[in-house]
């Protein structure tokens, strides 16, 4: 069987004989063959009675069918031991009645007929009586005490008749033998069962542990003949490979297994020891099974010789590999590949980058690498939860892999972070369109859990060798360029320089010296006034963040707001922003509010609420003279957590502007919802607004009216001159804000500001020019056929200053000749004594060497017929 020990040799069989010897002891008194013993009887009485020529006297011929009868019922008295399990007393009682009785009247029935009537052939009684004997010691071969039972009664009956004192004698000394001889026996018998019914239990156990195990298809077991043909295999196997158990047996062990190209190695090995009669142990085999169904198994086998060391075949034992192994093959991909993207990880990009740049030849070794970061990814993340951002890394992933195709490689190094290695030489023309290509791809709309959500991406490029000739050195330098391309604005792509390193040091400890700056109170808070427009009354102040370097002095907020923001302090310094201003506003009347600005990810605490009410309270402050200004890029992912945030502020009283309205992702459908009190009107839309032919203050007035439709007011930024403040106030917006007012104030002059009143009058130009170059040039000026010098003491790219002319009328038109190839067209503004104020009718380019006129006309320049002069 296949769970007997696997070996070989006579030492094996005797320990199985020794084991199995307690099958030879009878378990049960009465021998089933018992009533064969009737006919015995009979027929010894018949053979008696033709030896002696006589007739059985009636009470031997009573005695001895009695007997007969008697011996006939012992298969029923055999099946009722069988089926009840009697224990000693039932036995000696069922051996009494079976056995000892009809014995003893067979016994009585022969030495009673031999000693009554005694005849020539007398002696075939005797002879009756052993043959008898000799039965019963057939019959109860392996029952001592059912043997000298029948014997004792036997010749104990025979012993009676003839009253025989020696053989009375032998009968009293053969029963005394007899009892201590069975009462052994049947002491010997009980602990040969024990024994016997031991190994039978673990065998039973054995077999229906083995069986289990066949079953489970975990393991199985198999046996060869001395020519590689299967004798057995567990019936599994048949039902794993597709093919009938009977089918199986005679067939070769090898067709149980199936060649792999990639593990060939194991199938010739196991040829190898079927043919060398050799053993071997978890030898990896892919089973014979259909394409769509692959499984693996482990194998073992052993030589099997018999007592005279001839070979016989081979047995052995198989277990499942499958699962094993694909959780081994899932542990490589894991290793190599990224578990959420399916894209190569870290460090599969970096063995394939090593490979490149380590080719043997010197013109395979050239590549590009391009490093991506995901614009406003952590926003999605804080907002919608990890689950969300799972999923849009997964989009990421696969619109990347479109966009690269075949041209490169695409991996993701973690986070949002993703690497695009580019094989070969590719002119930077094309890296710089791929770039391109995936920027754009990546900035389009996603659809997350029924959420818009927008993001941008930033990309660095280094190439190989001109950039670095090391893994390590190109991975650094496309770092670096990556991070140029975010300080340049985001949602663009920038290649490596070698001046990089320097600005990367220059972040850094920029870096370090803003969270110097904030723990020691290095930043600074600066107040620009909001005016009233109708009123020209202070109604609040814009905190404006200052950072004076101890070194560098005064930098811009474009220069250290992003580094707080990829170093992970813009929230603290948000926190510390609110509340310095609410401090400050402490000290001013209440009629005045302070703006402050939230950036997207202070908003996107959900902490801000507490922040904001613990600030309030601290200063002991109105609500309502807070004022928080927020971007549009706070509903890049309009959700209910931007709702919530909404309701939140508002609850708690403060007023709410939108800041830099138009700049960013406009939508009108969130200025439905969003509780908003005022509209923030871009400075880029101021600038520029009162030159003819603009369309800012279009725009403008639609804004405004857009505000008054919806209940809110209005603040126009960056007003710096009296015609842009004349534009605005015609246009009817609310507030204004610029430095025709003021510029930016620290607290304690905005404190000193309005502690005066809060009346504020405008103060600056009328009018942006635009910038001028003094120069000293020799012109010819034509008109009406007529040419005149003059001399030009500085110009613009939109007009000049002329003298040599006199008494020039207004609107006279002009042909001015800067040089031999050179002329624009001009018109007179104002004219005073010699010099005279000409506007150009196209724009004119300045260089060092001579103004180029451009094709670009002015828009609105006045088209007057020309006036005679003097």
């Amino acid at each position: 069987m296949p769970g007997r020990p696997l070996g070989a040799g006579s030492r094996n069989r005797a320990a199985t004989a020794r084991v199995r010897a307690p099958r030879f002891i009878a378990r049960y008194a009465i021998p089933t063959e018992w009533w064969a013993m009737a006919p015995a009887m009979l027929a010894a009485v018949l053979i008696h009675g033709w030896a002696s020529r006589t007739l059985p006297p009636l009470f031997s011929g009573i005695s001895a069918i009695v007997a007969a009868l008697i011996a006939m019922t012992a298969p029923v008295v055999s099946r009722l031991e069988r089926a009840r399990g009697w224990r000693s007393p039932g036995r000696w009682t069922a051996i009494g009645l079976v056995v000892v009785t009809p014995m003893f009247l067979f016994g009585l029935s022969i030495s009673w007929w031999i000693a009554h009537q005694p005849v020539q052939g007398w002696n075939t009684g005797p002879a009756a009586l052993v043959m008898t004997g000799t039965l019963v010691a057939i019959f109860c071969s392996g029952r001592l005490p059912t043997l000298v039972s029948a014997l004792l009664a036997l010749w104990f009956a025979h012993a009676v008749v003839t009253l025989e004192p020696a053989t009375m004698l032998a009968l009293v000394i053969g029963a005394g033998a007899g009892v201590y001889i069975s009462m052994r026996q049947l002491e010997f018998n009980r602990q040969a069962q024990a024994k016997q019914e031991q190994v039978e239990r673990a065998q039973q156990r054995a077999e229906l542990i083995l069986s289990d195990y066949e079953l489970t298809r975990q393991g199985w077991f198999w046996e060869t003949d001395r020519r590689g043909l299967i004798t057995y295999v567990s019936p599994t196997i048949g039902e794993i490979v597709g093919r009938p158990g009977t089918e199986l047996l005679g067939r070769p062990f090898t067709e149980l297994f199936t060649h792999d190209n990639h593990d060939g190695e194991s199938q010739r090995t196991l040829q190898f020891h079927l043919n060398a009669r050799s053993s071997f142990q978890d030898l990896r085999l892919r089973a014979a099974t259909p394409p769509d169904d692959e499984r693996w198994w482990s194998v073992n086998g052993l030589p099997v010789y018999d007592d005279f060391d001839n070979f016989q075949g081979f047995r052995g034992s198989g277990s499942d590999l499958t699962e094993r192994k694909r959780s081994e093959e899932q542990a490589s991909r894991l290793a190599h590949y990224d578990s959420l993207t399916g894209l190569a990880n870290r460090l599969q990009m970096s063995k394939s980058l090593e490979k490149i740049l380590n080719a043997r030849a010197a013109e395979h070794r050239a590549c590009a690498v391009l490093l991506l970061d995901l614009d406003r990814f952590k926003q999605v993340n804080d907002t919608l939860g990890h689950p969300a951002g799972d999923a849009l890394l997964k989009q990421v992933a696969h619109r990347l892999e479109r966009v690269v195709e075949t041209r490169g490689r695409v991996g993701r190094l973690g986070g949002d972070e993703f690497q695009v290695l580019v094989p070969g030489h590719t002119p930077r023309d094309k890296l710089a369109a791929l770039a391109e290509r995936i920027i754009h791809a990546l900035s389009e709309p996603y659809s997350i859990d029924g959420h818009r959500v927008m993001i941008g991406a930033s990309v660095g490029i280094a190439m190989a060798p001109e950039d670095g000739v090391t893994s390590e050195a190109i991975i650094r330098n496309a770092d670096l360029a990556l991070y140029a391309a975010k300080d340049g604005g985001r949602g663009r792509h920038h290649f490596y320089a070698a001046d990089l390193h320097s600005d990367a040091e220059e972040r850094r400890q920029l870096e370090q010296d803003l969270r110097d700056a904030l723990a020691t109170g290095g930043l600074q808070l600066f107040y620009q006034p909001i005016v009233h427009t109708a009123s020209e009354t202070v109604a609040g102040f814009e905190a404006l963040l200052r950072w004076q370097h101890p070194t560098r002095g005064w930098l811009s907020p474009a220069k250290f707001v992003p580094i707080a923001e990829d170093a992970g302090i813009i929230a603290q310094i948000g926190e510390w922003a609110l509340r310095t201003a609410c401090h400050d506003l402490a000290s001013w009347p209440a009629s005045v509010r302070v703006a402050v600005n939230v950036s997207p990810l202070q908003f996107a605490n959900p902490a801000l609420p507490a922040i904001i009410t613990s600030a309030i309270a601290a200063a002991g402050v109105s609500p309502d003279q807070l004022e928080l200004e927020i971007t549009e890029s706070v509903f890049l992912n309009d959700d209910e957590g931007t709702d919530a945030m909404f309701v939140a502020l508002k609850r708690l009283g403060v007023r709410l502007a939108l800041d830099d309205f138009g700049t960013g992702y406009s939508s009108l459908g969130y200025l439905q919802k969003a509780p908003f009190n005022k509209i923030k009107i871009d400075q880029s839309f101021v600038r520029g607004a009162t030159a003819k032919g603009s369309a800012n203050a279009a725009i403008i007035a639609s804004i405004v009216r857009l505000a008054e439709a919806l209940g809110m007011e209005t603040t126009a930024e960056g007003v710096e001159t009296l015609d842009e403040l004349d534009l605005v106030r015609g246009l009817g917006c609310s507030h204004v804000q610029g430095y025709i007012y003021d510029k930016p104030l620290t607290a304690p002059e905005a404190r000193e500001r309005v502690s005066a009143g809060v009346k504020i009058t405008a103060d600056g130009p009328r009018s942006t020019r635009s910038v001028r170059k003094t120069v000293l040039r020799r012109v010819m000026i034509e008109h009406d056929g007529h040419s005149y010098e003059a001399t030009v003491r500085n110009m613009s790219e939109t007009g000049a200053l002329v003298e040599g002319l006199w008494n020039v009328p207004e609107g006279t038109l002009f042909t001015v000749r800067l040089g031999e190839r050179q002329s624009v067209r001009a018109i007179a503004r104002w004219c005073e004594d010699d010099r005279v104020g000409m506007e150009f009718l196209t724009v004119v380019k300045l260089d060092e060497a001579a103004p180029r006129p451009a094709a670009t006309p002015l828009p609105g320049a006045a088209r007057g017929s020309a006036q005679r002069f003097g």
